[in-house]
């Protein structure tokens, strides 16, 4: 018997260290060369590490939201014969797969003891269970059928991402316990069914309480804090809010909807997103990236338009890149291809990055007013909140209007409230006589 120590390899240019997301083996599992053994974040996308040799785990880096190292041991395997022989043979480790977060795959690991004692198994499981950061209040999965027996249904892997695991022991659910739509894998879907089955959702404490749980903060959700706690601690935000009028706006974008045919369906976005290319031209301190280590804002010349969108693992920011340059079809089809790259996981690293101006929006649930955070190193971001109908006068005449607040935060060092209340008013002319929209 020998050792071999997998050290992390270089994932990617630049980077000097990664975050442990979530851990696909235990200590004394058994693992074939190329099982999957952890979600390593870099940036805003994971990178799967695989294991360069089969073996059984002897000891891991570190917990779940550590930083380690690059060229650092992540995990040691105890494998059959010579340690250098096998350290020799094994294939240089290089990252299986890059993904957003909640796509990460999973690896379903050989138990090194086919027919162990129940009480050994729920022991292992547990100390299992701790070595992966699970809590004392979070239920543990054992191979017991509801005999307290076990079985080969008992010992039945539930497959599921990072994000649905994560989820799950949120929520306090075992996913033991979940039917899946498809066998064997388990889905947020499935979690909702499981939910709404159960009344709500979560296992309560007794006298139908729910218990204290503490939630580590890790991967994607502490890159958001972090971002968030640097754009407020640097960045001093003003807000500016104006009332729109966008009647003709919505009638025209339902006259479009239907005539239009083939055309991908227009919602508000685009119609919002083809204004503001529109008046960005004269307001150049608004679409702009604000260095201030080096003291130097670089004023863009396109508009890489970065869109705030929730997914189940959090919020990120896809980049619809040169947005002046499509029309509102086209910018249609890139709102719906980015949303569903990010929310499925299949956002590239470079579809994430370089945004010189960002959108925020929620829609239905947009408000009466927000004061968006602004997205680092940018120094504005533009929500508009929800169309809502009420009564104004017009010529002398109550008569009913669409109506939506729309909110601008900006960087008070490169961006003066002037500048930000012309800019608004500017983008209200477009919205409300919106003919010109199609006028170069």
């Amino acid at each position: 018997m020998g050792t071999y120590s997998f050290k992390l390899p270089d994932i990617g240019e630049g980077i000097a260290e990664a975050e442990i997301v979530a851990w696909h083996v235990a200590v004394g599992d058994v693992v074939e060369e190329d099982a999957p053994l952890a979600d390593l974040m870099t940036d805003k996308a994971t990178v799967e590490m695989t294991a360069p040799v089969g073996g059984r785990i002897v000891k891991l880096a570190g917990e779940v939201g550590e930083q380690i190292a690059i060229g650092s041991i992540l995990t040691v395997f105890e494998t059959e014969g010579d340690a250098e022989a096998e350290a020799e043979a094994a294939p240089a480790p290089t990252p299986a797969v890059e993904v957003a977060p909640n796509e990460a795959a999973q690896v379903v690991k050989a138990d090194p003891d086919p027919k162990p004692e129940p009480q050994a198994v729920e022991e292992d499981r547990s100390s299992r269970a701790q070595s992966r950061g699970v809590g004392a209040g979070e239920r543990v999965s054992t191979s017991l059928d509801t005999n307290g027996s076990s079985g080969p249904e008992a010992h039945k892997k539930v497959l599921a991402s990072p994000a649905v695991r994560q989820r799950a022991r949120d929520l306090g659910i075992d996913l033991a316990q979940v039917k899946t739509a498809e066998e064997g894998r388990a889905r947020h879907a499935d979690l909702d069914a499981f939910l709404s089955y159960n009344g709500g959702g979560g296992y309560r404490a007794p006298g139908g309480v729910r218990a204290d749980k503490q939630v580590k903060v890790i991967g994607l959700r502490r890159r958001i804090a972090e971002n968030m706690q640097a754009a407020k601690r640097h960045i001093p935000h003003f807000t500016y809010v104006e009332e729109i009028d966008v009647t003709k706006l919505e009638d025209l974008r339902a006259d479009l909807n239907a005539t239009r045919g083939a055309k991908p369906k227009i919602t508000m976005l685009p119609l919002l997103i083809t204004a503001i290319c529109k008046t960005l031209p004269d307001f150049p301190m608004i679409n702009a990236r604000y260095d201030d280590e080096a003291g130097i804002v670089t004023r863009s010349g396109a508009v890489h338009l970065g869109m705030a969108t929730q997914t189940d693992a959090g919020l990120m920011v896809p980049v619809i890149r040169n947005a002046e340059g499509r029309n509102i079809w086209q910018l249609a089809t890139e709102i719906a291809r980015l949303a569903d790259a990010a929310r499925s996981g299949k956002a590239k690293s470079d579809e994430l990055s370089g945004s010189t101006l960002t959108i925020t929006s929620l829609g239905p649930l947009g408000g009466i007013a927000t004061t968006p955070v602004i997205n680092r190193p940018e120094v504005a971001i533009i929500g508009p909140n929800k169309v809502v109908e009420r009564p104004v006068f017009r010529d002398g005449q109550v008569v009913a209007a669409k109506l939506m607040n729309l909110s601008i935060s900006c960087d008070h060092r490169v961006v003066d409230g002037w500048d930000a209340a012309s800019f608004v008013q500017a983008l209200k002319r477009f919205l409300e006589t919106p003919a010109l929209l199609f006028v170069d």
